[in-house]
């Protein structure tokens, strides 16, 4: 929703579709979102769709991760169709990125990654932003950048597009982390230091993966973590906080249509990192804690007690 009515007031003919639980027909006579953007109203030329148009320029694929397969699979569009992906997640069986599970799905077609810190409730109150676009092809990339960049969304193009979904994906894993941090009250110290070593982790799977080590430097890795790790708005953060006040998973999650992606990512990431060989420790307590019934504290004392380490090690 935010990007459609950014992409409608820079001037695109834009369509929106969701799906029936999301309530079309409400969002076509109100042109609001009670549930997910109470008080933004789209613009009137946002048309919202009953059936996707498979002949469009540009098609934003803003769907959880999980369903972004199942979404691309109904929904195919023409081969010369960009297909930007927001979506920040690594499908749990294949361990697949989404612009991979788009490719596979789709066969030879352009691709984009759209990530940074762009929290919806902010940019669809026109608030600043500034993020990356990343496709294999730069042309790709300014194309949309083009189409999204206004005075208050500032959009960079990159090729990498490993590092940027990477860095995109892995940061609500740490989130969840820094979420518990804040549950737990350990200051401001120990949340600085957990973001830091996370976005260490994550830049030695990244590079195991591919990706160009400055990437999580920017906008997609370190400008992605500090905003999710930090945010009121971010559910992966908020998730974390929770579990360390002691709700389980199940309660945390339950009755809430809004998605942690970092939930799933975590299974996830933990196998990337086993594959590999990659040193993760704060996704690995990360993950015992979700999945191992592992506690907010025995995860603090894991990894405070760890043997000494270099920095750059």
């Amino acid at each position: 929703m935010a990007l459609a009515r950014l992409s409608a007031l820079n001037g695109h003919r834009v369509r929106i579709w969701c799906r029936e639980e999301d309530r079309p027909d409400q969002l076509r006579t109100t042109r609001q979102s009670a549930f997910y953007l109470p008080g933004v109203l789209l613009p009137e030329s946002v048309e919202v769709a009953r059936e996707v148009d498979p002949d469009v320029d540009m098609a934003v694929l803003a769907v959880p991760s999980h369903a972004m397969r199942e979404v691309v699979c109904t929904h195919e569009f023409a081969r010369n169709t960009v297909r930007v992906s927001v979506a920040k997640g690594i499908e749990n069986d294949t361990l697949l990125r989404m612009s991979q599970v788009i490719e596979e799905v789709s066969g030879p077609c352009k691709v984009a990654v759209l990530s940074g810190p762009s929290h919806a409730e902010e940019v669809a109150r026109d608030l600043p932003a500034s993020v990356a676009v990343a496709a294999r092809d730069i042309e790709t990339a300014a194309g949309v950048q083009r189409a999204l960049m206004n005075d208050r969304f500032r959009v960079y193009t990159a090729t990498d597009v490993i590092g940027t979904e990477l860095g995109g994906s892995l940061k609500n894993v740490i989130a969840i982390a820094a979420g518990a941090c804040d549950g737990l009250e350990l200051g401001d110290n120990a949340k600085a230091a957990l973001i830091t070593r996370g976005l260490a982790e994550i830049s030695r799977l990244g590079v195991a993966l591919g990706a160009e080590p400055l990437t999580f430097a920017g906008l997609s890795g370190m400008g992605d973590l500090i905003v999710t790790c930090c945010s009121a708005h971010s559910r992966n953060r908020a998730l974390g906080e929770h579990m360390a006040k002691g709700m389980t998973l199940e309660d945390a999650t339950s009755g809430s249509r809004m998605v942690a992606e970092g939930v799933r990512t975590t299974r996830s990431a933990r196998a990337l990192s086993q594959k590999t060989g990659v040193d993760m420790p704060i996704t690995e307590q990360v993950y015992h804690v979700l999945f191992e019934a592992g506690t907010p504290h025995q995860a603090l004392d894991n990894l405070m007690k760890r043997t000494a380490k270099k920095e750059r090690a």
